[in-house]
């Protein structure tokens, strides 16, 4: 079997405070796009076999991964009972914001119980492998609050170039250094209905954490704007704390070309052009 394990974009991040169990209370307005992991599942008579390739393969342990973490805790649960030899190759870029190890983890947890997933189950992966986990059962949604997604009901067809250079960000070191918070929102689903309503919000809409990444490494303030001066650009953003820049844009084709025009001033950063699922 061959599973696409999907990446995600924030369009928009907001923390709204720190709760007292330490983790930082968001919203964010987001969606699945088509750059994926590939995963290739068999089962496996005697133990878990997991094997990761790829250009970002070296970042993952074999042995303590969020794949690992989800077959122990159904095994716990005696929700299943086979092992599996499991192939993953990595095409997400790692410490990117993307959210690569996650969804590794919703998409072979969607395979093995068929999509039947009960909430309570979902609360505890949530708590072993990330906040941003029940992200990936939605392919376009506002996350009001860490538990609860408003799912968007029409659906946008949005086109992005991803970039990202060679920085590796911790999410845990930046969320330390948050020290404003912003006010919660109360979304309108009808900005989804109107498309220029909708570019218009997210033009003016931000990533919290976008300026404390940018004091630590500049390169990515220049990097932003760059991407947003490329024709046919409505906005450029990071996606959450990792290194990843990306500019929303008006079609494929002018994307492809801001692509290739940046790729000759940045060399020997990584690229790729996606589009929502």
């Amino acid at each position: 079997m061959v599973i696409k394990s999907y990446s995600k974009i924030n369009l928009m991040l907001k923390i709204n405070c720190k709760s007292k169990n330490g983790l930082h209370e968001i919203q964010s307005l987001f969606c699945l796009i088509n750059l994926f992991d590939i995963i290739k599942i068999k089962k496996n008579k005697i133990r878990d076999k997991i094997r990761f390739k790829g250009s970002f393969s070296k970042f993952i342990k074999d042995k303590n991964n969020s794949i690992n973490k989800v077959l122990n805790h159904l095994r716990k649960l005696n929700l299943i009972s086979n092992y599996y030899s499991i192939e993953v190759t990595k095409n997400i870029p790692v410490f990117g914001g993307l959210g690569g190890g996650t969804s590794n983890a919703a998409f072979m947890l969607k395979y093995l119980l068929k999509n039947k997933i009960s909430k309570k189950l979902l609360d505890e992966l949530e708590r072993i492998i990330g906040s941003d986990f029940r992200l990936f059962f939605k392919k376009q949604g506002f996350l009001k609050n860490l538990t609860t997604i408003i799912d968007l009901q029409k659906k946008r067809r949005l086109y992005f170039l991803l970039i990202q250079p060679t920085i590796k960000c911790s999410t845990k070191e930046i969320y330390s250094k948050v020290k404003k918070f912003s006010k919660k929102e109360q979304f309108n689903k009808n900005i989804i209905k109107s498309e220029n309503k909708f570019i218009n919000y997210l033009t003016n809409s931000r990533n919290d954490l976008q300026f404390i990444v940018e004091r630590k490494h500049p390169v990515l303030k220049k990097l932003l704007t760059d991407i947003k001066n490329e024709n046919g650009c409505y906005f450029s953003r990071m996606t959450g704390s990792g290194s990843v820049c990306y500019g929303l844009f008006r079609d494929q084709i002018v994307a492809k070309k801001a692509l290739n025009k940046l790729k000759i001033k940045y060399p020997k950063f990584w690229f790729s052009l996606a589009k929502t699922v």
